[in-house]
């Protein structure tokens, strides 16, 4: 059986809190930035496949058919997609790890990453959850060689206890540490040495009911890629009633917190460098207006609101002070590059030519970096849908100095139809994952049939630097 151990951190030095709820502690000034977590853009490797073409391209390439995909993919590891793709990718799940079930979860979300720190190293680690509900055993470990690209099943993290029973969303691995898994249950964020198995508590809301009240918990946590800054949506146990959005500083075993202003909350992310702070709740009743941002200078105390009408962000990931986000108020399927200070700046750097054509559903920037400007960065994203559109049914990429040239990578092979994917249309869509290097995007698919499997895929993203 597998074991672990935990061991905590230091007790909590300041929190503030009334009468149960959070009110917002005096601000930090953090620590030098952290060294970039990827490695040199000169030495990253150059993958076969995909290409270039531009954000308003009308083209729409056929599916891959249920029986073409079949013969395409081996029972685990490297296979090609067939033209016009031609990328190289990785199959990690099969049907013998579910016995035959249909028990592969999601992957959590575009923002946490599936997908170790494997810089200097030939073996990538991967997590996906095999349901044990669904014929599973729960949170698993995978490995991946690069170099001979072959998978390995691990074993799953943990023994016949409560966190074996986990969905996974909501857990990441550290951007730095490369056997670190950021583990949220209950009221307790956790590290996870995935080798090791033993737990660490970063923190544990329980043990300050005075400040946070009783029967709380935590949700969709986040952590800057140096470790030393997280954040969660605090939740009532009983109700699931969004109360708002902390902070804790770790090095200074510090809170920092914002109560929610009650109108309608969505989630909370400290961004990747730990100074910002993004806040997604709707701010005032104008009917007009979904969600709108809150965003915070964790150095200074600064908080500026950018409305929902203004471009605020929709479906996003955080960068280095800086968010990449969906704006559903602009031109047709809108992303717009916030750098967070004064004054907001937001260019456009994606769009489509169609309000009908939603891709990407989601997009990632695990990959984001603190030596680089954005403009000199790139994202990946992935969706799926039942409508024929350009890229809506496939995973590309995209730089964010605004020239709207689009890298495709692959196609997502989902079908909305299929009964693959467990629960409803929102346990299909691919919602995938860069790595630190950004040159390995995981996601999972049905495949047109009755089971969800994971894959991941070679981004050559030196084809975006021609």
């Amino acid at each position: 059986m597998t074991r672990h151990s935990v061991r905590r951190v230091p007790a909590i030095a300041l929190v503030v809190g009334l009468g149960g709820l959070l009110v917002a502690t005096r601000a930090f000034a953090p620590d030098a930035p952290s060294q970039p977590p990827t490695g040199s853009a000169v030495t990253a490797p150059s993958f076969p496949g995909g290409f270039i073409e531009p954000a308003v391209s009308t083209a729409v390439r056929a599916r891959l058919r249920t029986a073409q995909t079949a013969a395409l993919l081996p029972e685990r590891g490297r296979f090609t997609f067939p033209p016009p793709y031609n990328t190289q990718a990785i199959r990690l799940t099969n049907a013998s790890d579910c016995g035959g079930q249909d028990c592969v979860n999601y992957v959590g979300y575009s923002y946490w990453r599936n997908m170790n720190n494997h810089i200097g190293s030939d073996t990538m680690l991967i997590v996906v959850t095999l349901a044990r509900n669904r014929g599973g055993p729960g949170p698993t470990l995978f490995s991946y060689n690069k170099t001979t690209d072959t998978v390995k099943k691990v074993g799953p993290l943990f023994s016949d206890d409560r966190f074996s029973w986990s969905t996974g969303e909501g857990w990441y691995f550290s951007a730095k540490q490369p056997h670190i898994l950021y583990v949220s249950y209950g009221p307790v964020l956790y590290r996870y040495d995935v080798i090791a198995h033993r737990f660490e508590t970063v923190f544990d809301i329980s043990t300050r009911p005075d400040v946070f009240g009783k029967e709380r918990y935590i949700w969709q946590t986040h952590s800057s890629d140096d470790d030393r800054v997280h954040s969660a949506t605090l939740r009532e146990q009983s109700t699931r009633r969004d109360l708002g959005c902390f902070v804790y500083r770790e090095d200074r075993h510090q809170f920092s917190a914002y109560p929610t202003k009650g109108f309608l909350y969505d989630e909370c992310q400290v961004d990747k460098s730990g100074r910002w702070l993004l806040i997604k709740e709707k701010v005032t009743n104008d009917p007009k207006t979904d969600v709108d941002n809150r965003i915070v200078d964790l150095e200074t105390g600064q908080e500026t609101v950018l409305l929902d009408r203004d471009g605020a962000g929709g479906h996003s990931d955080n960068g280095y002070g800086y968010m990449v986000a969906a704006d559903n108020m602009s031109v047709p399927g809108a992303i717009r590059l916030w750098k967070f200070g004064q004054p907001l700046v937001g260019p456009l750097v994606y769009r489509n030519t169609s309000r009908m054509n939603t891709a990407p559903n989601h997009v990632s920037h695990a990959n984001a970096r603190p030596d680089l400007a954005p403009e000199k960065q790139y994202v990946c994203g992935s969706g799926a849908s039942k409508e024929d559109h350009p890229r809506a049914n496939e995973i590309f990429c995209f730089p964010l100095d605004g020239s709207m040239r689009i890298l495709v990578v692959a196609p997502v092979m989902t079908d909305m139809d299929a009964p693959g994917g467990c629960c409803d249309a929102y346990a299909k869509e691919p919602k995938g994952n860069l790595d630190v290097t950004g040159r390995y995007f995981l996601w999972t698919s049905n495949m047109g049939g009755a089971r969800l499997d994971a894959f991941i895929v070679k981004v050559p993203a030196q084809l975006l630097a021609n």
